[in-house]
């Protein structure tokens, strides 16, 4: 990690949303490149096939995006790479990948069903990564570009998402109310579970709308300085808002951050 000083000077950072609509899209982009081979391995791993036209329900489709969820989290390692904008097909290559690109990779499996995809710009207190850096507090970034997917499912109700027809890949493996009542607690951000794994078995909310139990952290609205609105990819997010640290930052972190494993 590095510390503000190292972050993009040549964007600005917004501190309201822009709320213009961003449609999704199943189109491959820069990052989400799930026509390479790596990615076309994956989807018949996962048995993933292209939209034949029919819409599968919501539950289905839902239940696709959990395998594929799975599947990454045992098999994509968690590292803390810098780099947001590196293709899908890349991580896949590695085998390890940050929290918002494991993400990514769960994107392209959308999209190659036929699923668009759209994410949401959210400006996070670098504070939030605080307890896994105790020692290195003046390193962590001030500020934190993290790019939080949505999933346009047809027929989707507004009893099964708050945004509905879209999923917020928060509420993929349930409601946040529901999740929120996880015994094992919310997110600390700490120890070896990630943000990736974390969503499929407590709240992670950005927005403060769930009721959380007493002394569980499933509200992490405290933490987001901005929202920067939706976006039809994470390509156009980051073209628009930059990344979290600059290109030099990037280029002397990422060989030493991407090979240490998050939580450690």
């Amino acid at each position: 990690m590095t510390s503000s000083l190292l972050t993009p000077r040549s964007r600005v950072r917004l501190r309201t949303a822009d709320r213009g609509t961003a449609a999704g899209s199943t189109a491959p982009t820069r990052i989400l490149d799930w026509r390479h081979p790596n990615v076309s391995s994956l989807l018949r791993r996962l048995d993933v096939r292209g939209d034949s036209g029919e819409a599968s329900a919501p539950a289905d489709r839902t239940a696709a995006l959990r395998r594929a969820h799975h599947w990454i989290a045992e098999a994509v390692q968690p590292v803390y790479s810098v780099d947001d904008e590196r293709p899908v097909s890349e991580v896949l290559r590695r085998r390890r990948g940050s929290c918002s690109q494991r993400l990514a990779v769960l994107e392209s499996v959308a999209r190659a069903s036929g699923v668009a995809t759209r994410v949401r710009g959210l400006l996070v207190d670098g504070r939030f990564w605080y307890p896994r850096f105790p020692r290195l507090h003046r390193f962590v970034p001030h500020q934190v570009v993290l790019a939080w997917p949505e999933f346009l499912l047809d027929g989707l109700s507004p009893t099964d998402s708050l945004a509905a027809p879209w999923l917020t890949v928060s509420e993929l493996f349930g409601g946040l109310d529901e999740l929120s009542e996880d015994r094992g607690g919310g997110f600390t951000n700490a120890g070896a579970e990630t943000l990736f794994e974390a969503l499929s078995r407590t709240a992670i909310d950005w927005d403060g709308a769930t009721v959380c139990p007493v002394g569980g952290a499933c509200d992490l609205s405290a933490y987001v300085l901005a929202d920067l609105g939706h976006f039809d990819s994470r390509d156009e997010l980051f073209a628009r808002h930059g990344q979290t640290l600059c290109a030099m930052a990037r280029l002397l972190a990422e060989p030493v951050l991407s090979r240490r494993s998050a939580g450690a």
